[in-house]
């Protein structure tokens, strides 16, 4: 009966695996992203001599969007992969590799989620906002409001209840 469970065991240890491919699926969706990054920077500068400033600051929003997003993916990426598949021991003395890799656990990396989820729907309501022109959407952008702060509440919440967890 040891030796079952001792197979099962092995077996459940090993079936952390199975995220594996969804890791690499975050950074095909890295080079997605990258692409609709050129995509956008191309027609900010293809058109800097025609657009008006509004165009400008919105184009570059997209482009710190994108850049926001990325970054939580390439957070994600690896803070996950260390924490629930494989350690990357090889790359611990890498020279570019960076401080907070290796150090993220899994409440840190929910708080730097939220925190990413804040700022990006913080550059959306920003981009919502710079795009009135009058003719505004009173309810759209109250849903937007008000989806913003319920972000920016559950992060606070969240981090509160971390800190007040650490405490004891």
């Amino acid at each position: 009966m040891k030796k079952l469970e001792n197979h099962f065991e092995h077996f459940l240890f090993t079936s952390r695996w199975l995220v594996a491919p969804v890791y690499l699926a975050l950074v095909i969706s890295l080079v997605v992203l990258m692409i609709k990054a050129g995509k956008q920077l191309w027609e900010l500068v293809s058109t800097v001599w025609v657009a008006d400033g509004n165009d400008i600051i919105m184009g570059v929003l997209s482009i710190v969007d994108i850049s926001l997003i990325m970054n939580l993916l390439i957070i994600i990426i690896f803070s996950g992969y260390e924490n629930f598949v494989s350690k990357m021991e090889e790359l611990h003395e890498h020279t570019d590799r960076p401080d907070w890799m290796g150090h993220i656990g899994f409440t840190d990396l929910k708080l730097k989620l939220i925190g990413s989820i804040v700022a990006i729907s913080g550059v959306e309501l920003l981009k919502t906002f710079m795009s009135l022109k009058g003719d505004i959407n009173t309810e759209q952008l109250a849903w937007m409001v008000g989806i913003h702060l319920t972000f920016v509440v559950s992060g606070v919440l969240y981090a509160v209840t971390d800190r007040l967890s650490h405490k004891h």
